[in-house]
């Protein structure tokens, strides 16, 4: 079930531009590390950011902007990471921001 729901979202690039954009483009992606869904989101971000690079390199700049267009109007996660990471322990507590709790007696 997962994996039927993972394939749709990775070829959600390809379903939003057409075939038509993919052609004479070879694509290979190899991702290590994260859960199944966040590797999913990285192979849909890499196949969206790679599309765009190669219009900027091998074809015109308008169609270029009119592929980025249409992929941030449609989901803004597509050609921008999310920067938010996991904050590391401090001491002083069990977690991050959360401090043991303190006795007066």
């Amino acid at each position: 079930r997962e994996a039927v729901v993972s394939t749709q979202s990775t070829g959600e690039p390809v379903l939003l531009l057409g075939k038509k954009r993919f052609e004479g483009v070879d694509i290979r992606i190899r991702v290590r590390g994260g859960g199944a869904t966040a590797r999913v989101y990285a192979i849909r971000q890499a196949i969206s950011k790679s599309l765009v690079a190669y219009y900027q390199k091998f074809v015109d700049e308008t169609s270029k902007k009119e592929v980025k267009d249409i992929l941030l109007n449609y989901d803004k996660a597509m050609l921008v990471a999310d920067p938010r990471r996991c904050e590391p322990k401090k001491f002083g507590g069990p977690g991050a921001r959360a401090k043991y709790q303190k006795s007066y007696r």
